[in-house]
């Protein structure tokens, strides 16, 4: 018998969005919409004062915007803290900021591996752990995970990238089963390739790329993404205008208030189809062969 899915519903009254990563791209397009939109918006960056315009734009259309390092392992409660007494309370966490490490796996060193993960995987968990309790207690709350195509189907030099961001998934999948019979929910946005500063973000390992990888048609097209010149096909404001819908039920997201995923931009569909065909390709070679390793009565 299938499982039935949890069925959420929203307060009729604007919401309170957490959003880190504000400085540019996809959050700040998101915080835009939001705002736009009549809801509060507490918008987050690793250093505000690199961004005045931004931070004048938010505030002055009434927002407010914090520091946040979401490497910080006291960041979050820290932040949740001045929120209380600001007596802010989330109704929309959004997972957004991060960075990229890209090379092949063999290069990247435990401390590189670790930090990738540090702003990945364990910045995003830390908010989550210290926000989604008080979702939980007012019986609402949504939780974005912005993650990507590469922690779905892994993708050549992002190994670094794709592990954090698997985790990520990974994490969300169980806490979105926690927690739906609270009425909080859990939507992961499978994001592919859109006009943001992604690219001019990512770093390199220290260790030198092995020679049998140099020219290969993988390095050429990392090299054109961190330079820039790689042609994005997302845009970035329509992308942030979907989830903002799928969120709070309007526009596109009318019907889809219960979906826990979303794949975004058109690059995506063929990666999500080949994980899907994937899975069915391993049932068809192995499923009578996984159906007879029970133990017998």
């Amino acid at each position: 018998m299938a499982e039935q899915a949890p069925t959420f519903t929203k307060p009729n009254r604007p919401l309170t969005w957490l959003i880190t990563g504000c400085s540019s791209g996809l959050g700040l397009s998101l915080a835009r919409a939001a705002q736009s939109n009549g809801h509060m918006v507490l918008a987050t960056s690793r250093q505000p004062s690199r961004t005045p315009e931004l931070v004048s734009e938010i505030t002055h259309n009434g927002g407010e915007w914090y520091p946040l390092d979401v490497d910080s392992p006291t960041a979050a409660s820290e932040l949740l803290s001045t929120l209380d007494s600001a007596g802010h309370k989330i109704d929309v966490l959004v997972n957004n900021a991060g960075y990229a490490i890209l090379g092949a796996v063999e290069q990247f060193s435990d401390e590189e591996v670790r930090a990738q993960m540090e702003t990945v995987y364990f910045g995003p968990s830390r908010l989550i752990q210290a926000i989604v309790p008080g979702m939980r207690e007012r019986r609402f709350g949504v939780v974005v995970n912005v993650s990507s195509g590469a922690g779905l189907e892994g993708r050549e030099r992002m190994g670094a990238y794709a592990a954090a961001k698997a985790a990520m998934d990974g994490l969300c999948k169980v806490l979105a089963k926690e927690v739906a019979p609270f009425n909080v929910r859990l939507l992961t946005v499978w994001l592919g390739v859109f006009n943001t500063q992604f690219g001019r973000g990512c770093l390199s390992p220290a260790k030198p790329l092995p020679a049998d990888y140099v020219g290969s048609e993988a390095t050429q097209m990392m090299e054109a993404i961190k330079s820039g010149k790689h042609v994005a096909d997302g845009d970035t404001d329509k992308g942030a205008k979907v989830i903002y819908e799928v969120v709070v039920g309007e526009g596109v997201g009318v019907g889809r208030e219960n979906e826990e995923f979303l794949p975004l931009g058109r690059d995506m569909i063929p990666r999500v189809e080949l994980v899907r065909d994937r899975l069915i390709h391993a049932l068809d070679v192995f499923g009578d062969i996984a159906a007879n390793v029970y133990i017998e009565k």
